[in-house]
Order: structure tokens, then C-alpha cells, then sequence
């Protein structure tokens, strides 16, 4: 049991198995226990020593003992529930910003290009040479955005399994007056990674609303392709600052 960890429970409290009819352990109860024990036994005796080397001892601080051992059974044991409120909770901003940034900043391609084709027929060969040469270089560098955008979003979801996943370790530590900062400060991150998401839709939406601005009418053809340029590569500088600017509203680090 030490190796493997604790069986994994349903809701009937029964052991869940596989398809082959073994049991599934999950061995991050057993790590959150043992650290679990070991903080409460270090709480117990800086409880004892902590009033003039046991000269002035009171036997209050037994029960003081229980009471915040019990707080951090509790703690760990509701792991996955206090995760998911957190997740739950900023799912649900996450939601309700949604659809305002979606009605409000949709952008139409039509409208965006215009009578684009008519325009280009009255060009000269060598402009058009131009335009294509600046379009594949712009096309090109939006592609390496896309990929470095494409690494923030699933990087992101990536964190969350790994943050996640060790919840109940840092929760062992949270009654602690030392170590408590742990437990708070885990805590502080899982807001930071929850509300990061709206951060997210915030750039999103800016992003449609500036690109919906772009004007494409007369000879501001080029313009409007370095623009657009230029507005993806504020949305890639600005989703690589949504972890950060999300810790430091919570105080994460």
C-alpha cells in the first residue's frame, strides 16, 4: 500500500478498476499523508515548546492540536472538491464574458476585404510583385505567431493537469504557521490559472475589435497588411503576459 498509494474511491465509496479488473491506486494520498503527519507532528511540538521550554504548559493546546489537525484532514480530503469550486467559479466568468466578447468583436471577412479584387485589377504589374512579396513575408511571420500562440493557449491547459494533479500536497501544509504559505500560495495559483482563461478573452476580443478596424479601401492595401501584422503580434506579447499579470493580481509566485 506504501508503494502503490490509496485505491481510488467512487461514490459509493467501492475501489475503481480498470478494464482488466484491477484497482486503480492513486499514490499522491499516501505523499500528502506522509506530509500531512509529519507537519501535524511538527505543529504538535512547536505547540509544546513554544510557551518558555515547557516551564508555562497548558493542556488547551491538546485540543487547539485537534482542531486544526482535523482542519487539514478536511483539507486534504476535500482536495478535488476546493479545486473544482475554484475552476468551477472562474469557468463561469469565463463564460459570461464570452458571449459579450464574441457578439461584440465578431469580425467580418467580407466587410474587412471589400471590393479588394477590383481595386488590385487597376494595378501595375511591379506594385503587385510588391504586395505579394510583402503578403508571403507577413503570411510567414504569422505563421511563427500562430505557433507561439498556439503554444500559450495548449501550454496552459497542460499547467492546469500539472497543477492540478499534486493539489493534495500542498494542501497537507496549509494549517501550518511556517509552512502554511505553501498551501496559500498554491492556492493563489490556482486563481491566477483559473482567471487567466478571462485575461485570455480579454486580448482575444481586443485582437477581433482592432483587426475589425482595418481598412483595406484606396492604396492602404499594404498598410493593412503590416497592421494586421502588427495586432497579431500584440496579441502574442499580450497572451504571454496574461500568467504573469495574473499571479501578481493574486499574489502568486
Amino acid at each position: 500500500m506504501l508503494r502503490r498509494g490509496a485505491p481510488k474511491l467512487d461514490e459509493n465509496g467501492k475501489p475503481l478498476r480498470d478494464a482488466r479488473g484491477k484497482v486503480i491506486y492513486e499514490p499522491y494520498r499516501i505523499i500528502a499523508g506522509i506530509i500531512l503527519t509529519f507537519v501535524m507532528c511538527y505543529e504538535l511540538i512547536q505547540l509544546i515548546i513554544e510557551k518558555n521550554n515547557l516551564h508555562d504548559f497548558d493542556t488547551w493546546i491538546f485540543f487547539k492540536w485537534i482542531f486544526k489537525t482535523f482542519c487539514a484532514v478536511l483539507i486534504v480530503t476535500n482536495t478535488w472538491n476546493i479545486v473544482m469550486a475554484v475552476f468551477d467559479v472562474a469557468q463561469n466568468v469565463v463564460s459570461q464574458s464570452a458571449g459579450v466578447i464574441i457578439s461584440d468583436a465578431g469580425i467580418d471577412i467580407s466587410g474587412v476585404v471589400g471590393d479588394l479584387e477590383t481595386q488590385l485589377a487597376d494595378w501595375s504589374v511591379g506594385a503587385l510583385l510588391g504586395l505579394w512579396f510583402q503578403s508571403v513575408f507577413v503570411g510567414l511571420c504569422t505563421q511563427i505567431l500562430s505557433i507561439c500562440i498556439f503554444l500559450v493557449i495548449y501550454g496552459r491547459m497542460i499547467e492546469v493537469y500539472l497543477v492540478t494533479s499534486i493539489g493534495p500536497i500542498p494542501f497537507a501544509t496549509m494549517v501550518n504557521r511556517e509552512w502554511g504559505s505553501t498551501g496559500q500560495n498554491y492556492l493563489r495559483s490556482l486563481l491566477a490559472l483559473g482567471f487567466q482563461a478571462f485575461l485570455i478573452m480579454i486580448c482575444v476580443g481586443i485582437y477581433a475589435v482592432l483587426v475589425e478596424g482595418i481598412s483595406t479601401s484606396g492604396d492602404n492595401i499594404s498598410a493593412a497588411i503590416w497592421g494586421c501584422m502588427g495586432y497579431t503580434v500584440l496579441l502574442c506579447y499580450t497572451l504571454f503576459k496574461t500568467g504573469s499579470l495574473a499571479k501578481s493580481l493574486f499574489g502568486a509566485h
